[in-house]
């Protein structure tokens, strides 16, 4: 499979601008399979109001045009909430429309997430086209015991990311954690440029199962980076390898 991630300057606050950024982006590089987007992608972090559904529809409508999965994660409120708070929602948009979610656990109290959002309480594991993902959005990536695999049930995980350049050490330092420690690939997809709180430096990245860094982008750079994962591969290493075999089986178990 195909994957590539997106590294883009999400204009602030202004969804339709960078809707059609991303349309223009996705003509010029066509024949992946699965199109990964920054946290927040539309909007960037954090928007007062939730999507207003154009979005995901327009989510939907890229995937069936070029027959490719699109995840990426937006500001939205879930219904019979009250709607009294924000969800930062990631989403899995198949080419036929249906789609998989997944809602943040951990809320990034420093900058305040915490105090208009909603943390999820499901752990999602989805499958395309023979690969199971795992979901996972920005402040996930520092809290392993979340992302740790059972029993190598996923053979992905996907980490989409405003990542502040001022810490951008640890983003990658802990990409090639989760991947060398759950034996699977990691595609951590950053922004680039500024919002009014902070600057981003990108450093995009697809990482192998044995920490090995498939593709990357340079610093603070718009680009799209592909890399192919390869399912027998994976399958081989972990068989030839076995450290999941010995792995702690201690978990954090869903709330619902």
């Amino acid at each position: 499979m195909k994957i590539a991630a997106l590294q883009f300057d999400i204009q602030w606050q202004q969804p339709r601008a960078n809707l059609n950024r991303l349309t223009a982006w996705l003509d010029a590089h066509a024949g992946a399979d699965l199109y990964v987007l920054p946290e927040m992608f539309d909007t960037g972090f954090l928007p007062s109001e939730a999507s207003d559904g154009h979005t995901l529809e327009w989510m939907q409508q890229q995937a069936a045009l070029r027959g490719s999965a699109l995840a990426g994660s937006i500001s939205t409120r879930s219904e019979g909430d009250g709607g009294n708070r924000l969800l930062n929602r990631l989403y899995f948009v198949r080419p036929d429309g249906s789609f998989d979610y997944y809602d943040k656990r951990h809320l990034f109290g420093y900058g305040g997430e915490d105090e208009h959002y909603q943390a999820g309480k499901r752990r999602v594991v989805t499958a395309y086209r023979g690969v199971r993902f795992l979901l996972q959005v920005c402040y996930d990536l520092r809290f392993p015991v979340w992302s740790r695999t059972r029993g190598g049930d996923y053979d992905v995980i996907l980490y989409v990311a405003n990542w502040p350049a001022s810490r951008i050490d640890a983003w990658n330092t802990l990409l090639k954690a989760r991947a060398i420690e759950n034996q699977c690939y990691v595609v951590g997809v950053n922004r680039t440029g500024n919002d009014p709180q902070c600057r981003y430096c990108g450093q995009s990245a697809i990482i192998g199962p044995k920490g090995d860094v498939l593709s990357k982008v340079a610093d603070g750079e718009e680009c799209c980076i592909e890399a192919e994962v390869d399912m027998d591969a994976l399958a081989a290493f972990r068989r030839k390898f076995p450290v999941l075999d010995d792995a702690d089986r201690a978990f954090v178990e869903d709330e619902e």
